[in-house]
């Protein structure tokens, strides 16, 4: 065994940490919780990461993203998350896909052409090659697509809620999606669940009340969305090696 894992070892054990190097965890979206859960997962020994984001590393992610630096601004953020996993695990295999994902097929808009987007369906993904789904992307369709296609092919799914507008890192919950409250996110997710008939699903929320801002933006610090990115994290290395 590495001296690198020697600690996680004793917390959980020799076959536990086998099963971590031998899985293959995707997330989508690894800018703000994305980008802690990935760091976390890798530093856990987690043996494969497929990153999946089509943004590029800007000056407003300073604040809050661990992998936003002016040395990474305008790099893509699955490069740089690539680049900074293997840095600490290098056994760690990591596909990085800078892609667009859309909900189903469809053709791609001029602006995203135009931009040099590449746009992928969600349907071409293969979610069994994978022993875990995270979705840590912001938009209620995608994360709606991603949720009910790990659902139909029975690979674990955790998704995360809403961090804008938060400022307490200690108020973050995990439970199911029909126990949430407070979370605006969670309220329209709840109701979408249930419209397809999804019965349960695991999510990571904050029970603090939004704090409203005069932008439709959201506000954001840099310790809300570690905060979730790491119970995130520590919620698929339990369910991993259960």
């Amino acid at each position: 065994m590495k001296e690198q894992f020697q600690r996680t070892e004793m917390l959980i054990g020799k076959a536990a940490l086998e099963k971590l190097f031998k899985a293959h965890v995707a997330v989508f979206g690894v800018g703000g919780v994305g980008g802690y859960v990935v760091e976390a997962l890798a530093r856990a020994g987690v043996g494969a990461l497929t990153l999946v984001d089509h943004d590029v590393v800007s000056e407003s992610n300073l604040n809050r993203q661990i992998i936003a630096t002016h040395d990474t601004i305008g790099k893509c953020k699955v490069e740089v998350a690539k680049e900074r996993i293997l840095s600490i695990n290098p056994d760690c295999e990591v596909t990085a896909m800078p892609v667009f994902v859309l909900p189903r097929e469809a053709k791609a808009n001029e602006e995203k052409e135009e931009a040099g987007q590449e746009i992928v369906a969600l349907d071409s993904f293969d979610f069994t090659q994978y022993d875990y789904i995270v979705d840590a992307i912001d938009t209620v369709a995608g994360k709606l697509a991603i949720i009910v296609k790990a659902k139909q092919e029975d690979v674990p799914v955790i998704s995360s809620m809403g961090t804008g507008n938060k400022m307490d890192p200690s108020a973050f919950r995990v439970a199911d999606i029909f126990e949430t409250s407070v979370c605006p996110l969670a309220k329209v997710m709840r109701k979408e669940c249930k419209k397809r008939g999804i019965e349960s699903l695991k999510v990571v929320y904050s029970t603090e009340e939004p704090i409203k801002v005069n932008q439709r933006t959201p506000g954001s610090t840099s310790f809300t969305p570690a905060a979730a990115g790491l119970v995130i994290a520590s919620e698929v290395v339990k369910d991993l090696i259960a």
